[in-house]
């Protein structure tokens, strides 16, 4: 019986002892497999809660908004004629056009314009990188590095120029460069014609010989 017991004892032991094999594992450095899964069953739960709530945290601000957004229409490569009792004063093309208060003002980028004369020949070029046109009030603005170029050679640089089509005049009251074959005029504010032929400056910065009507002081 003893040895029984002594065999007994040593299998118990050992169950004992393997019975504690788990226990230790639970709270030492070697988990079980059945931990692992545990363990990683929640690891994955924390990234997809941390996944969750830093797509709750963040918020799309609204884009700002454009031109194109609030316009009644766009047209690109866009054609304008500006008439008067029936005959063309100008051509206005432009790269983009935005119409808005229901298609009476038209918002362009990237302008040239062709100005005609009485006779319906041509009569200048005008550039510039933004404009506007009123039909309500037949007004043409041309805006930033506006360029106007007549026929016969005469240029007129200037950042801002009116065309009021019932006149048939050009004005701006911002600086301006006119210059021709040797001569050049720097001034702040004129009227004239579109080919520049009659042209009343109203102050002059600088000048070199030429036939520019000045106004009376």
């Amino acid at each position: 019986m003893r040895a029984a017991c002594a065999v007994r004892g040593r299998c118990f032991g050992s169950a004992v002892r393997r019975a504690r094999w788990p226990r230790r594992a639970r709270s030492g450095s070697s988990p079980t497999i059945r931990q692992r899964g545990a363990l990683t069953t929640l690891v994955l739960f924390a990234s997809l809660m941390t996944a969750c709530n830093s797509g709750k945290a963040k918020t799309i601000s609204p884009g700002k908004a454009t031109t194109a957004d609030s316009a009644d229409q766009v047209v690109f490569g866009s054609r304008t004629l500006i008439t008067d009792a029936g005959l063309k004063r100008a051509e206005i093309r432009s790269d983009t056009a935005f119409f808005f208060d229901e298609n009476t003002r038209v918002e362009m980028r990237v302008v040239q314009g062709i100005f005609f004369n009485s006779q319906g020949a041509q009569d200048a070029v005008l550039t510039s990188r933004s404009g506007m046109y009123n039909t309500r009030t037949g007004m043409l603005e041309a805006r930033g590095d506006v360029v106007i170029n007549s026929l016969d050679g005469r240029k007129l640089a200037t950042p801002f120029v009116r065309f009021d089509q019932r006149l048939n005049k050009i004005s701006s009251d911002s600086a301006f460069v006119l210059s021709e074959p040797g001569k050049e005029y720097r001034g702040v504010g004129f009227v004239s014609d579109p080919d520049m032929q009659n042209i009343q400056i109203t102050h002059v910065k600088q000048a070199k010989v030429g036939a520019v009507a000045l106004p009376n002081k």
